[in-house]
């Protein structure tokens, strides 16, 4: 690859092991006209690492709405890389809305998909990984990081919170406290020298890391809320008496087994009963 087409390239880069690096990343980092870059001090150990040597625009939350138009200006004629300090651009970091611009102004937007600790976090962890939902870091706050907790307490997703080491034990005891319970796993390091992924219950971990706060960057991984109880005969007669105030009993009864899970017939013969 001698030169690269104007647009702009999001791309990927190590979140720890400069090896994981792609070929494709290497070269489109290497023929940019220019990067983009959250830090551009990381960026240019990146830059050494191959062996080149780019211009560099700093691009991050606290420059973003000054700089971008200027970047989109030169998206028509230039190929401009939008790089994070590690990892997948976007993801808990700034860059979605250079991305929207660049679009709406008809530039191209290429990815180079690569590392992204979210994902490498979710396939050591050993958790379900059909459902999952990315929620970055928690609030610093207690009381907004309780609320934020409760808003995904009853989602069946495994749940993916970036975090850092000395705030992880208390984390650990909020979700704990939020959610239950459950199955989580800590990862740390990942990709480098001493990646590890601790699990257990989030009682447990807490208590591991209370006392000896962890370094490294960390992604801690909790599982789905377990099985529902089934519900029970209250439960369904008081769904039936609120749903026959608006639907004949057969309707009525359809509308709660298929919210319930309970059989239709006998749901259906307890509604004609309180209809008497």
């Amino acid at each position: 690859m001698t030169s690269l087409s104007p647009g702009l390239y999001i791309v990927a880069t190590p979140i720890g092991n400069l090896g994981d690096l792609s070929p494709r990343a290497s070269e489109v980092l290497a023929h940019a006209d220019l990067i983009a870059a959250e830090d551009t001090r990381v960026t240019a150990t990146l830059l050494r690492h191959i062996g080149a040597k780019r211009p560099m625009q700093p691009y991050h939350d606290h420059n973003a709405d000054a700089v971008r138009p200027a970047l989109i200006a030169r998206l028509a004629r230039e190929a401009v890389a939008l790089v994070s300090d590690a990892g997948t651009p976007l993801i808990s970091d700034p860059g979605y809305k250079l991305v929207r611009d660049a679009r709406a102004a008809g530039h191209p937007v290429v990815t180079i998909p690569g590392p992204c600790a979210a994902i490498a976090a979710l396939t050591l962890a050993g958790l379900p990984t059909d459902r999952f939902l990315f929620m970055g870091f928690l609030p610093a706050k207690q009381g907004a990081k309780a609320a934020a907790i409760a808003e995904v307490a009853t989602i069946r997703a495994t749940l993916v919170f970036y975090e850092s080491g000395p705030r992880l034990a208390a984390t650990l005891a909020a979700l704990g406290d939020g959610l239950g319970d459950r199955e989580a796993a800590v990862t740390r390091e990942i990709t480098k020298r001493f990646e590890e992924a601790v699990t257990g219950t989030l009682s447990t971990l807490a208590a591991r890391y209370a006392d000896a706060p962890p370094r490294g960057e960390i992604v801690v991984v909790v599982g789905p809320p377990g099985e529902a109880p089934p519900a029970s005969a209250e439960d369904a007669d008081a769904a039936l008496a609120e749903a026959l105030t608006r639907l004949p009993a057969s309707k009525a009864a359809g509308e709660v087994a298929k919210r319930l899970g309970l059989d239709r017939k006998a749901l259906y013969a307890r509604a004609m009963e309180m209809k008497r």
